[in-house]
């Protein structure tokens, strides 16, 4: 089968090599030879790639005409969470998998079309947006299996002490205030936890994708109008899934005319469609926001979007 150059930008090549300092340099220079590979082993016909975050992703389509999407990614064992957690989800709800070889760190995925972003509803209609994404995570939560490698959100929560490490025993530049909140909230709802359910792990605005010509064998009236994409795999309270859709989409949330108005509402409307305590919308909100601030500090991004949401859930009454 037909392949295009890797086309890897300066960006991507940065990225990598600081993410993965050890073998980020030696994965991609082999990155063609894994394309060629992957489209000769799965019959692909390669497109360009969309735009590179920390993943080699490209549309393409399979010698039976089938849109597909092949993902490549440095190995690693998110990435091999994510195939896991996939094969697991596999419904109504989430983009399929097709195909996968963990030690090319490739999966090989449906093409989701025509794939707009639910982001792009946000603006016009955000109620309806939510709306969307709490039916759809009806669909996807579900009992972890019985043997299972998949993290925790305990784990991840550790995000938080390690950030009050490098600052030995402060906050840095995050706001004293909101980050005991955050743990306080972090405390109280994993104490709490009474049914794990495996999750997404970073459900937000852009990782929900429009569904109406799906070309697959299976009828488009189980699967429209809108699919997930990217889930992580992660274990624990639903309502962890719950914190990257309230503060996103980023930045363009706080550009939006009363986003304080705004989220309050989606706590609201959260906690009604989902069945949840209102309380407990908001505390995930504000420990997971606070969260990705750690995780941004650590990568060197910016925080300041996320923090300013959290703020804005803690100032909500409860």
């Amino acid at each position: 089968m037909s392949t295009i150059p890797a086309q890897i930008t300066d960006d991507f090549r940065r990225r990598i090599a600081a993410t993965f300092p050890e073998q980020g340099a030696g994965w991609l220079a082999r990155l063609p030879a894994l394309l060629a590979e992957c489209a000769e082993r799965w019959s692909l016909t390669l497109e360009p790639p969309f735009a590179l975050s920390y993943n080699y992703v490209a549309a393409a389509t399979r010698a039976d005409g089938l849109p597909v999407v092949l993902k490549l990614g440095c190995p690693n064992p998110e990435l091999t969470t994510e195939m896991s957690a996939l094969r697991a989800f596999d419904g109504p709800a989430v983009c399929r998998v097709l195909e996968t070889d963990a030690e090319r760190g490739a999966l090989l995925l449906e093409r989701v079309l025509p794939g707009t972003p639910l982001t792009t509803l946000v603006a016009e209609d955000d109620e309806r947006a939510t709306a969307i994404a709490s039916d759809l995570l009806r669909q996807l939560w579900r009992p972890p299996p019985a043997a299972h490698a998949f993290p925790s959100v305990g784990d991840w929560a550790r995000g938080l002490p390690k950030l009050r490490e490098r600052f030995n025993g402060g906050t840095g530049p995050l706001p004293a205030r909101v980050f005991e909140e955050a743990e306080e909230c972090f405390a109280w709802l994993l104490a709490t936890t009474i049914a794990p359910q495996l999750l997404h792990g970073d459900l937000h605005h852009d990782n929900i994708l429009s569904a109406t010509s799906m070309s697959t064998s299976t009828s488009t009236s189980t699967r429209a109008p809108w699919l997930i994409i990217d889930a992580k795999g992660i274990v624990g309270d639903p309502g962890y899934d719950l914190g990257a859709f309230l503060y996103n989409p980023m930045p363009g949330l706080l550009e939006l005319p009363h986003p304080q108005r705004l989220l309050a509402r989606r706590v609201d409307q959260l906690a009604e469609g989902l069945g949840m305590q209102r309380a407990r919308v908001r505390g995930w909100g504000i420990a997971q926001a606070v969260l990705s601030a750690c995780w941004s500090i650590a990568d060197d991004q910016d925080w300041r979007h996320t923090i300013t949401c959290a703020e804005y859930l803690a100032a909500l009454k409860v």
